[in-house]
């Protein structure tokens, strides 16, 4: 069957929804759209804004399911989305979780028969919600990805405790580190690095050719996403790719985009000095709101460079396709297209924007395409609109 992902609230998840459809945002091992595809054992397309359709091609069937991938899957929530019959939905009060049908009913779902869970679901309805729920969607993947599969060795030379949640992927390289999976697994994917003298606490999920520099502190309940390079010290941080936090400093309670640098002795405060609430900017609301949470770090969209000692503060949000090098603490809300940060509203050009991302892409040989410019084009006319 024909599988589409599909979800309501991409402008709540904003910065990191700019770029990427919502099944395309990392959490735990997988993306969402990833997990999905192994729970089903079938290609999967997402529904989603306009000018990222072409970016996310939607594929559409006579047959589909829809599934809402705010909603984080659950034994129950999967095998009543696997008995639906056609012109069924499956809803949570008034949201629907998942459908079954053509497009043209998708559209005409709340007048068609609708089965409501009893139990509440999760959901993640925005950004911190990641970072929050990032032991639970640990803890599923793990046993998604390992499950009648055998763990390659840990080499001789490394210390650990809680062998039997430590999982190696083939070709993962592990060098004199201490890997603690007690308190969560450890995942370790496929040509993955951890250097000599890292120091590792579950739960962590280290992608496809992700690095873990020397000396690194990694706390729980943290994801290092493909070809990401990481060090100093982490907690409780997402990274959803091809990012680098190579050298020295804190990041906790934060998450990060794709193609982001944060140079060297990068600090972000994910506490206030009077331990109150963090509040953080909200982007259906258009103002501050409290988000319940006493740590809370940064959300960085793609495209995010930071100069060496940059100083950011408790809840920032930076947009993405920015060049920050500003004194002291850089402002709390940076625009997209931001040049240096300070708050005189300096920001680059286009052809800036264009010759810095494809710098940074080229190192990883992946070109960048049109349909990625007119992503691009499209959000800057945008903010030049505001």
């Amino acid at each position: 069957m024909n599988i589409v992902l599909f979800a309501n609230n991409e402008k709540q998840m904003y910065p990191l929804c700019f770029t990427r459809s919502f099944g395309d945002l990392r959490m735990g091992i997988f993306t969402f759209r990833e997990r999905w595809k192994k729970l089903f054992s079938t290609s999967i397309s997402c529904f989603t804004a306009d000018y990222l359709q072409d970016l996310y091609p939607l594929t559409l069937e006579h047959d589909n399911l829809f599934i809402n991938s705010a909603y984080f899957p659950t034994h129950d929530f999967i095998i009543r989305l696997r008995k639906l019959k056609p012109q069924q939905g499956i809803w949570e009060n008034s949201e629907c979780l998942g459908f079954r049908g053509n497009w043209e009913e998708f559209q005409d779902k709340e007048n068609l028969a609708k089965i409501q869970l009893a139990e509440k679901q999760l959901k993640i309805n925005c950004p911190y919600d990641l970072f929050m729920n990032n032991q639970q969607a640990l803890l599923f993947d793990f046993a998604l990805a390992t499950k009648n599969r055998e763990s390659a060795e840990i080499p001789p030379g490394n210390k650990f405790i809680g062998r039997e949640n430590i999982f190696v992927e083939e070709g993962a390289k592990v060098t004199f580190a201490t890997l603690n999976a007690s308190e969560g697994p450890i995942y370790l994917g496929k040509n993955s690095e951890i250097m000599e003298g890292a120091m590792i606490r579950g739960g962590l999920a280290l992608c496809e050719k992700a690095t873990i520099k020397m000396g690194a502190k990694i706390y729980g309940e943290t994801t290092i996403g493909p070809h990401c390079t990481v060090g100093g010290e982490i907690k409780n941080v997402i990274f959803n790719g091809f990012s680098n936090k190579a050298h020295d400093g804190y990041l906790g309670n934060s998450v990060v985009g794709e193609w982001c640098n944060l140079g060297a002795n990068t600090n972000a405060s994910n506490l206030r000095n009077d331990y109150g609430m963090v509040d953080l900017w909200n982007y259906t609301e258009n103002k501050y709101t409290e988000t319940g949470l006493q740590f809370c770090g940064v959300f960085m969209g793609d495209h995010s460079k930071l100069a060496i000692n940059s100083k950011i503060n408790t809840g920032s949000i930076i947009e993405g396709f920015s060049n920050i090098f500003a004194e002291g603490f850089i402002p709390r809300k940076i625009p997209m297209f931001s040049f240096s940060g300070k708050r005189d509203g300096s920001k680059l050009k286009l052809q800036q924007v264009f010759d810095l991302a494809e710098n940074t892409m080229k190192r990883r040989n992946i070109p960048l395409s049109d349909v990625y410019k007119k992503m691009i084009t499209f959000l800057y006319n945008l903010k030049n609109n505001q």
